[in-house]
């Protein structure tokens, strides 16, 4: 009778810790899936801020090369001959 006692105490525990193991595993899960969605949220507006920002860039280059100062000091490159003649053969 005595074994059937702490058999019974031994459920009762395993059954309360498995209760509570689930409970704080969800909790964890539960801020898991909250952090993933803001990292989704923040990597969608950092890929539209590069798209906006690639766009500035192409144009910025674009005025920098139509510059008289820019191009006096940074002159454009010259196309070699010699890469011609190579590419020919």
């Amino acid at each position: 009778m005595e074994t059937l006692i702490k058999a019974d105490i031994f459920f009762f525990i395993s059954a309360i810790a498995t209760v509570i193991l689930t409970a704080l595993l969800s909790v964890a899960l539960f801020y898991f899936i909250k952090a993933g969605k803001n990292l989704y949220l923040i990597s969608e507006k950092l890929q539209n801020h590069f798209a906006d920002s690639e766009e500035f860039v192409l144009e910025l280059k674009e005025r920098l090369e139509d510059n008289l100062i820019f191009r006096m000091f940074f002159p454009p490159a010259r196309n070699r001959k010699r890469s011609a003649r190579k590419d020919e053969k």
